[in-house]
């Protein structure tokens, strides 16, 4: 069975179905200047509307792109701390669109 909401595929090919923040963390923790560079997190679904990745930068660091087609958003980032990223992240995700989940509503109340 695949992801509920979204995966993460790391280069190295490990995979996460419906990563925590903890599981974030150590997928980044992971990654390295040679043969695993990045990890990719979106829904999984054939064409996702949205994604995110994270790489290892040459000189330190790692650059962080989130992109949504559904809200024309496109943001590059870099980052030193690998437990922000990935609350970061945690975070944009939940605000993402997901099929068959309720959608949000606003209340007065």
């Amino acid at each position: 069975m695949g992801a509920a909401y979204y995966r993460a595929d790391s280069e190295n090919g490990d995979r996460i179905d419906d990563p925590s923040e903890d599981a974030l963390f150590m997928l980044i923790d992971d990654l390295n200047d040679s043969d695993n560079t990045f990890v990719v997190i979106q829904p999984d679904e054939d064409d996702p509307a949205w994604f995110t990745s994270v790489a290892v930068l040459d000189d330190g660091g790692y650059e962080v792109v989130r992109r949504d087609i559904a809200r024309p958003e496109h943001d590059v980032t870099t980052e030193n701390s690998i437990d922000r990223i990935a609350r970061d992240l945690t975070i944009w995700m939940a605000d993402r669109d997901f099929p068959g989940r309720p959608t949000r509503r606003n209340s007065n109340f």
